[in-house]
């Protein structure tokens, strides 16, 4: 297969050092700045368990033009960034290709294949370019479990496990699903497909939307949080609220979620993404973890007070950095 990973951040590296490392595929990769430098001059190395592993990549560019018609490309971006990069991710694809969407917090195909909705949703897909452009039929869901900070350009450590879960946006079966985690597998990636996988992003959210949310306006890693009581509570009143929008969306997860084993969860050197973005002085996932939420939570009646106060936090933090 063509497979292309566009995106070599944190997560896409550690995916792409796997792929590559196994060479089973033909393997590309799109990334930029230093970490394409340092890419080409040194390849990829993720630390694990106290081991190595590392990769060399035959093509690395930050013009994806340049690369040929792609079986799979790996989106590895964040949220925010995802509508500009739409039109690039639609050329890569071949007739039969596809894109595997690699996101934290609600994704922008979440509408297709739900009954009686439609459209884009306007925080996620502003001018509905993801959805005109890549189409949502060409497209995979793709949950992300795999605690990785990058450590220097090109140096990635894992510090869990890296597994993903597939699933196709209208929560069918099909055989391009079952290729893309084959690929995976192949490559070393633990890869399992999900016939309901809006039910897997909001169960990582409820743990996401507060961490993330949290760590960023705090610059406090896992360890930070879950050694304070206030923050604890605080949390704990995210996870509820994200709880209680799940379940008016048709996702109860509220009889196997203890929501205080959540919220007091202790690890400390633990970044989130956000925390690692603030860090970097990058932009912020807000809508993807907390303004859809609040969005969604608005058209079902449920009160989120709690995120209510957090997101215009978030929002004019967010602000700030892209104004830096």
């Amino acid at each position: 297969m063509k497979v292309c990973v566009f995106g070599v951040g944190a997560v896409g590296g550690t995916v792409a050092t796997r792929l590559l490392a196994a060479r089973a595929d033909d393997i590309s990769l799109i990334a930029r700045g230093v970490q394409l430098q340092a890419i080409r001059e040194r390849g990829l190395t993720v630390i694990a368990g106290g081991k190595e592993l590392k990769a060399k990549a035959g093509v690395a560019t930050d013009d994806p033009s340049t690369l040929p018609p792609q079986d799979v490309v790996l989106v590895t971006l964040k949220a925010h960034a995802l509508p500009g990069a739409a039109a690039a991710i639609a050329r890569l694809l071949a007739p039969q290709g596809c894109a595997v969407f690699l996101l934290n917090g609600i994704p922008w195909w979440w509408q297709h294949g739900l009954p009686g909705k439609s459209g884009a949703l306007p925080l996620l897909d502003p001018q509905g370019t993801l959805r005109n452009q890549v189409k949502p039929e060409r497209a995979l869901g793709c949950v992300v479990l795999c605690p990785c900070d990058i450590v220097a350009p090109g140096v990635i450590v894992n510090m869990g496990a890296l597994q993903l879960v597939l699933g196709e946006p209208d929560g069918s079966s099909s055989e391009r699903i079952e290729a893309v985690a084959t690929m995976l597998r192949r490559g070393g990636v633990d890869t399992r497909v999900s016939g309901d996988l809006r039910r897997d992003i909001l169960q990582k959210l409820v743990s996401n939307a507060p961490g993330n949310s949290l760590s960023a306006l705090t610059r406090l890693d896992f360890g930070g949080l879950g050694s304070d009581p206030d923050l604890c509570e605080l949390s704990a009143n995210v996870i509820r609220e994200v709880l209680a929008v799940a379940a008016a969306l048709g996702w109860d997860l509220r009889a196997e979620i203890d929501v205080d084993s959540v919220a007091r969860r202790n690890k400390p050197g633990q970044r989130p993404s956000m925390l690692q973005d603030v860090l970097q002085g990058r932009p912020l996932e807000v809508e993807a973890h907390l303004g859809q939420l609040q969005a969604f939570a608005r058209t079902a009646g449920v009160a989120v007070p709690t995120i209510d106060t957090l997101l215009p936090l978030l929002r004019g933090l967010d602000g700030s950095l892209r104004k830096a």
